[in-house]
């Protein structure tokens, strides 16, 4: 039905283009996807009562290009 490459690359340009502190995020987002991007090492394991993760440097590096792609002017 979707891509899901395309849903894990739209996730992860949303963690970038609101990630705060460095890498910071809030981890409201499909919980699946989430723990994808976790085993692939873009972001911090999204278990635990913890309402935010964090994206490692090679995520953060792709999610603020993914965000400047998708959502720059």
């Amino acid at each position: 039905m979707y891509d899901d490459q395309k849903i894990e690359d739209a996730v992860l340009a949303l963690l970038g283009a609101f990630e705060f502190e460095n890498g910071r995020a809030w981890k409201r987002f499909d919980f699946d996807v989430m723990q994808v991007l976790a085993a692939k090492g873009l972001i911090t394991d999204p278990r635990g009562a913890a309402e935010s993760v964090y994206l490692t440097p090679e995520g953060l590096a792709r999610a603020k290009a993914l965000a400047q792609q998708c959502f720059g002017r």
